[in-house]
């Protein structure tokens, strides 16, 4: 397994630096849930708008590990509340993910003043991304 380096990180910003739809597992009670969830890859983490009081985030308060998988990469990941989406720490990354979702983000699906609407950050642990048949083995960590 290589870790992230500037030819991999390359290839996931072009990949996934953008609005993508990716499935996202997570393990609640001993059973597995999946769901397609929009993503924005930056930094070795992938960033989600949700709601806190999502199945998911109930899920990932129990068990924040997950799964991803979507356009030929598949990964283990860390999840994390990172709190409101107006939090000063958020600024620029919201700017980034605004642009990135504008196709949907400000149609009513999303209600920053809610403070319910948060960031939750899939840290990767560790992936393999496909590559026009060269398989990379990604260790994020």
């Amino acid at each position: 397994m290589e870790k992230l380096n500037s030819k991999t990180e390359a290839l996931m910003c072009e990949r996934f630096g953008k609005d993508n739809l990716i499935a996202l597992a997570s393990v609640y009670k001993g059973k597995p849930y999946v769901r397609a969830v929009n993503t924005y890859y930056m930094d070795g983490s992938f960033y989600v708008v949700t709601d806190a009081r999502s199945s998911k985030m109930l899920h990932f308060a129990e068990d924040p590990s997950c799964a991803i998988c979507g356009d030929w990469f598949m990964a283990q990941a860390f999840a994390e509340n990172l709190g409101h989406v107006l939090l000063p720490e958020h600024e620029e990354r919201m700017k980034t993910l605004r642009e990135a979702f504008r196709e949907w983000y400000a149609l009513g699906h999303v209600n920053e003043a809610d403070e319910n609407t948060i960031l939750l950050r899939l840290r990767l642990i560790s992936g393999i991304l496909m590559d026009h048949g060269t398989k990379h083995e990604i260790d994020f960590t």
